[in-house]
């Protein structure tokens, strides 16, 4: 062999005389080779001093020991929101126990959109996790009807039939709401996530439930809708005070809705909470950091991570069946309520 190039499975099988598939069975055991071919195969791997990698299992597995976790959403997106690094945490950590590896792949365009569907189409990856799930996002149905392995973070609507991985969206959020009735609070405001989702769909259906059982009307004027970033935290609390300038509390649906609340409320000389309690929801890093520190629902996104990633090994190791979970949440009472 010349120069300083790693030996790979193709050198192996041109050195002993055999074809790639029979190196790959040599190298995972297979009984599927006579005794002549897996001497000669060992030979070559000693005398070359090859390290066999995911590719030469893969030929006889059918696998690649690769997953996709796939976000469509911006870099900046990925980088402000600590629900993304979190998930990530979880994912990689789970995953790493299983000795896969990790691709993330972030789906912003058609063009990206075509390389993913092209990397499912050629199984260079054994399953995909999928983030963000919106309702019109055509990626769920494109993963199944190819028959890959697939599993969400949330889920498109009550009807979903892929496996997912959930947080009680609803319960939280009527327990910040009970909460903060018990506290006195009557004009409770709430900024939405995006209706197209479930996550902000189910938020809001969990704010109307629990005004409806303290038998206190949810005023429709209340409601603002945000898209889970600082930036509509602010602008929904703007418009809500705007029109509604006597409410007393806000349930953001997230917490970076909630900082961007908060920001504005600052701005507007409201004292919070004397004049409006403010919570959000995740119970991430920035919660414990504000002023004053946030009033939060906790989820537990790390363990939501772990738990996609664990579903997603067994059904790809071991052929497991669909799952579908629904993870506890907490409310953290902390001092903006």
């Amino acid at each position: 062999m010349t120069g300083n190039r790693r030996p790979t499975i193709k050198t192996v099988a041109a050195r002993a005389g055999v074809g790639r598939t029979t190196v790959s069975r040599v190298v995972n055991g297979s009984d599927l080779v006579s005794a002549d071919a897996r001497a000669r195969v060992l030979a070559a791997i000693k005398e070359l001093n090859y390290v066999p990698n995911s590719v030469a299992r893969g030929l006889v597995t059918n696998r690649t020991n690769a997953v996709a976790l796939v976000i469509p959403e911006s870099e900046s997106r990925l980088g402000s929101e600590p629900f993304f690094a979190a998930l990530i945490r979880g994912v990689s950590g789970a995953l790493a126990e299983s000795g896969t590896q990790l691709q993330l792949m972030l789906v912003r365009d058609q063009a990206e959109r075509d390389q993913l569907t092209e990397s499912v189409a050629t199984r260079r990856v054994d399953g995909v996790l999928l983030v963000s799930v919106h309702a019109e996002d055509r990626l769920p149905g494109i993963l199944e009807e190819m028959g890959l392995p697939t599993v969400l973070a949330g889920r498109r609507d009550a009807g979903e039939q892929l496996s997912y991985v959930d947080s009680d969206n609803a319960g939280g959020a009527a327990e910040a709401v009970r909460h903060l009735l018990s506290r006195g609070r009557r004009r409770i405001a709430t900024i939405t996530g995006p209706q197209d989702m479930d996550v902000g769909r189910a938020r809001l259906a969990g704010w109307r439930a629990a005004h409806e059982e303290a038998g206190v009307r949810a005023d429709e004027s209340l409601i603002e809708p945000g898209d889970f970033s600082e930036d509509s935290g602010g602008r929904a609390m703007r418009l809500l005070l705007e029109r509604t300038p006597d409410l007393d509390a806000v349930f953001a649906a997230s917490d970076l809705m909630a900082v961007g609340a908060l920001a504005e409320l600052r701005r507007q000389k409201r004292r919070v909470p004397v004049d409006v309690a403010v919570i959000g929801f995740e119970d991430s890093v920035l919660a414990r950091h504000t002023n004053p520190p946030l009033t939060t629902v906790r989820q537990p996104v790390e363990e939501l991570g772990r738990t996609m990633a664990r579903i997603l090994t067994d059904i790809t190791l071991n052929d497991g069946p669909r799952q579908q979970i629904t993870l506890p949440t907490e409310l953290v009472v902390r001092e903006s309520s």
